[in-house]
């Protein structure tokens, strides 16, 4: 992918003179916004509460039995598809350290095995849209011939919806599936297994019109589209350190452990912000444009009076969980780099004996690091650690049938209680779009209006948005960066 920017990058560590920005957040969202900003020419902060930047896609150091591991607290993936987090990896210079797969291969193991088979394999070929998947879906096996055709038949209804129909941000997803002849193995081995770790979010509890984007442009926009990539380094190496050194040669001051306490609009149409954290007593700062990238909570209790019509709206988007289980076996268990499982609670397992360190750490003797990532883990999340051990080990060893003779070095927990909002129907008439009643005054984050749902694409998404709106509103040109749906360049706004 070709690197463009919304405009000139100042030289490393120059801050250009001029208008003036504050983004508060330093995730995905925040930093996308505070680089954009910065390459269209303003001088630009970014404040962050947390030591390090990266939202909740990080990484944290832990002294495992087996040697000591840098851990990704979740498994995160993206998608062809995903643009916008792409030019995000290209803009920190780390798309190396996350590559896609040259073509869509997901294993799917069945632990039941109902058809004699365990193992079936999502692929596409070289085929256009939507024959590029008929193969697959032909010869899959976790699915009867009758449902395979009845899937068939729904893919293409799916990809006749309108994802941005305002009528479709109310219908549940499942309903839709059943009035479409989706039987619960259909949706259970195909379209919750893709849709639970897009969406965060069961086919019941999820809105029709953010599962048709999801489906309609991970896999009927174009072959290549759902090819799946992954980090092969820490998250914290791409979204902190490399990051952060973005942000640094573009100019841009980053101040981490620095909570921002109240925010105003000057008499002169400025933004005064106070913050605590910051060494000594420093009056607020004031600037021309501020940007809130920070959880919808925490956005509605900086807002001031009158920034949105119904500021209220930000509290009734609701959040749903993600739990990943971290197991370290004293051998290799799994030879596929990931799996998806069916007729288990095991959603997703990645290797991660790699990118943690694992591989190379002093005493490892050839252990292996399994994340096993469990989305819209409501029923688990708030499980003891010894009872998740109790309930996902013996499913590991019915679908890895090596892991039975092995021995658990180390497992451990990360919970996000409040990872995502969470999808459902209607939650589309509560997600604001960037601009808000104030002037200067814009909201990011992957619980706005982007059209997505809660990914690192629809973050980044958010925070182009948010400067792509501030920059037209003080009438600065700038650069979409992202591709046009038809493929045109890139084009220069006033």
């Amino acid at each position: 992918m070709t690197h463009s920017t919304l405009g000139p990058a100042p030289a490393t560590g120059r801050r250009p003179a001029g208008q003036s920005a504050l983004v508060i957040g330093g995730g995905l969202a925040g930093t996308a916004a505070a680089l954009a900003l910065a390459d269209a020419g303003l001088r630009v902060t970014l404040v962050e509460g947390r030591p390090r930047l990266g939202g909740l896609a990080f990484s944290f150091h832990r002294s495992s039995p087996a040697g000591e591991l840098t851990v990704d607290n979740g498994q995160h993936v993206h998608l062809r598809c995903c643009t916008a987090y792409q030019w995000f990896l290209d803009r920190v210079g780390a798309a190396r350290l996350a590559p896609l797969q040259g073509r869509l291969d997901i294993p799917v193991l069945d632990v039941q095995g109902r058809s004699g088979r365990r193992l079936g394999r999502l692929r596409r070929t070289a085929l256009p849209v939507p024959l590029h998947l008929s193969k697959s879906l032909a010869t899959y096996p976790h699915l009867s011939l009758a449902e395979r055709a009845q899937v068939g038949r729904a893919a293409l209804a799916l990809g006749r919806l309108d994802p941005q129909d305002p009528a479709l941000d109310g219908v549940d997803f499942a309903g839709w599936l059943r009035r479409h002849g989706q039987s619960p193995r259909a949706v259970e081995a195909l379209w919750d297994l893709v849709g639970v770790a897009t969406l965060n979010a069961t086919a019941p509890n999820a809105s029709l019109g953010l599962a048709a984007m999801v489906f309609k442009t991970g896999l009927l926009s174009r072959p290549d589209a759902a090819d799946i990539g992954w980090a092969r380094a820490p998250l914290g190496e791409l979204h902190h350190t490399h990051a952060h050194r973005a942000l640094d040669a573009a100019g841009v001051t980053t101040e981490l452990r620095t909570r921002v306490t109240a925010v105003a609009r000057t008499p002169e149409g400025r933004w005064s912000v106070a913050m605590a954290g910051r060494p000594g007593h420093e009056p607020p700062t004031e600037v021309d444009v501020l940007v809130l990238a920070v959880p919808q909570r925490e956005a509605h209790a900086l807002l001031p009076d009158g920034a949105l019509k119904d500021p209220g709206k930000l509290l009734r988007i609701g959040t749903a969980p993600i739990l990943n289980l971290h197991v370290i076996y004293d051998r290799t268990v799994l030879r596929r780099p990931f799996f998806a499982a069916i007729g288990s609670p095991v959603q997703w397992v990645f290797d991660r004996t790699d990118a943690s360190g694992l591989k190379n750490a002093p005493g490892a003797g050839g252990s292996q690091y399994l994340a096993v990532s469990q989305s819209a883990a409501y029923d688990d999340i708030d499980r003891p650690v010894a009872e998740l051990r109790d309930r996902y080990l013996p499913e590991l060893e019915r679908l890895l049938p090596v892991a039975r003779g092995a021995e658990v070095r180390d497992f451990f927990v990360t919970r996000e209680r409040t990872a995502t909002f969470a999808p459902v129907p209607g939650v589309g008439l509560l997600r604001p779009s960037a601009p808000t009643d104030a002037p200067g005054l814009y909201l990011a984050g992957a619980w706005t209006a982007t059209g997505w749902p809660a990914t690192m694409e629809g973050a980044v998404r958010s925070g182009l948005s948010a400067a792509r709106a501030a920059l037209g509103h003080l009438g600065r040109p700038h650069v979409n960066p992202l591709p046009a749906p038809g493929g045109e360049s890139p084009k220069e706004a006033a």
